[in-house]
C-alpha cells in the first residue's frame, strides 16, 4: 500500500464525496436539466474559467522555484517542466466561450457579449481559488500546489466526463465538440494526476507527517472549485430566467 493511500487519501474523502452530493453537480447530471440551462451553464463555466486558468503555469513554476529554494531540487525541476505544458490554456476557455455565445445568440433573442462575460468580476470562490494557490507557493509546503492540482484533476477525470456525457445527451455532439478545454483536460489530466501523485509520494517517503497538511491544501482547492461550479450554475439560472422574462 502506498503512502498516498495511507497518509493522504483518508483526509480528502469527505470533500471528494461532494462530487456526488453537491446540489450543482446533481443538477448538471440530472436527466431533467433543460437544454437552455445546460447551454447557459457551459457559457458561464467557459467564460469564468479564464480567470481560474490563466495563472496556472505561473503557479506551477512558482511552486517549482520555491521547492528548489527549499532544497527540493528534483521535485522543483519536475514542476518547472510541467508548467510549460499549462501555458496559454486560458485562451482555450475564452475561445470556447466565444463559440458557445455565438451559438446562443443565433438561437435566442437575448444577445450575450462573450468579452463582457470573460471580464466580469470574480466571485468569492474564484478569488479564494487563486488565494489558496498563492498561499501554498509562498509557504513552507510549496508542494501543496501539486495537491490542489491533484484534487482538481480528480474532479476533471471523475466528474467532467459525466458532465460531458450529459452535454451530449442534452445538446448534441455539435455542442460537445466546441468544448475544447473541458474535453482535453478530461483526457490529459489523467497523466497530470499521475505526475502529482508521484511527487507527493516522494515527499511522503521522507516526511509522512505532511500527508494531512497536503490534503488540507488540496481539499481547499477542490472546495473552491465546487463552489465555483455552484456560482456558474447560479448565474446560468439567472440568465435563463432573464431570457424567459424577455420572451
Amino acid at each position: 500500500m502506498s503512502l498516498m493511500q495511507t497518509h493522504y487519501l483518508p483526509h480528502v474523502q469527505q470533500t471528494r464525496a461532494r462530487l456526488e452530493t453537491d446540489p450543482a453537480v446533481r443538477t448538471l447530471l440530472s436527466p431533467d436539466i433543460t437544454p437552455a440551462l445546460m447551454e447557459r451553464f457551459l457559457i458561464e463555466w467557459s467564460a469564468r474559467g479564464a480567470y481560474m486558468t490563466e495563472p496556472v503555469d505561473g503557479w506551477i513554476r512558482g511552486a517549482g522555484e520555491r521547492c528548489i529554494a527549499l532544497g527540493q531540487e528534483k521535485v522543483g525541476r519536475q514542476l518547472i517542466t510541467h508548467a510549460k505544458h499549462e501555458a496559454g490554456h486560458h485562451l482555450m476557455t475564452i475561445q470556447d466561450a466565444q463559440v458557445l455565445v455565438s451559438g446562443w445568440n443565433r438561437r435566442h433573442a437575448a444577445t450575450l457579449d462573450a468579452d463582457a462575460l470573460v471580464a466580469q468580476a470574480p466571485t468569492q470562490a474564484m478569488r479564494e481559488y487563486r488565494q489558496v494557490h498563492e498561499e501554498a507557493i509562498t509557504g513552507d509546503l510549496p508542494l501543496g500546489q501539486a495537491a490542489i492540482e491533484y484534487e482538481v484533476g480528480y474532479l476533471a477525470v471523475v466528474l467532467v466526463p459525466r458532465i460531458l456525457a450529459r452535454v451530449r445527451a442534452v445538446l448534441g455532439q455539435g455542442t460537445l465538440d466546441t468544448l475544447t478545454f473541458l474535453r482535453e483536460h478530461a483526457e490529459v489530466d489523467v497523466g497530470h494526476t499521475a505526475l502529482n501523485e508521484r511527487m507527493m509520494e516522494e515527499l511522503l517517503r521522507t516526511h509522512p507527517e505532511e500527508g494531512p497538511r497536503l490534503a488540507a491544501v488540496g481539499t481547499r482547492g477542490l472546495d473552491c472549485y465546487l463552489r465555483f461550479l455552484d456560482d456558474c450554475l447560479g448565474a446560468a439560472r439567472e440568465g435563463v430566467g432573464t431570457r424567459a422574462a424577455a420572451a
